[in-house]
């Protein structure tokens, strides 16, 4: 499964692994959402609602594609957050990792919070 994600400023596509929560938001897509930042992360709410699963990671490489389950939203990192250490993407809690985005995370230093950001099937 593949995915677009497009904001004012760029766009970026991703790979999603076949998992109970990127299954989905497959099926909720496509989706419109604003955007917030969090350090050097990117989330926005869904209309997804899913629980924790197994193997969620707190601590992710730069470009993952994860599921905020306490948020019901995307969580993007590309850096570091304000609870980070010695440079890792470290997320507000564990999330449900979904994939990761095609390319080079660091164009998502273009989303500004508030960006009105789309989410689509590829």
């Amino acid at each position: 499964m593949r995915i677009r994600i497009l904001w004012p400023a760029g766009q970026a596509t991703a790979t999603l692994d076949p998992t109970p929560t990127a299954d989905a938001l497959w099926a909720a897509l496509p989706i419109s959402s604003s955007a917030s930042t969090w350090g050097e992360e990117v989330y926005f709410e869904t209309p997804v609602s899913v629980p924790r699963e197994d193997g969620a990671q707190q601590v992710v490489e730069p470009g993952t594609v994860a599921f905020w389950t306490d948020g019901d939203s995307l969580a993007l990192p590309y850096g570091p957050t304000p609870v980070s250490r010695d440079g890792e993407c470290r997320l507000a809690s564990p999330c449900n990792v979904l994939g990761a985005l095609d390319g080079d995370a660091g164009v998502l230093r273009t989303v500004r919070p508030g960006d009105p950001i789309r989410v689509e099937r590829v």
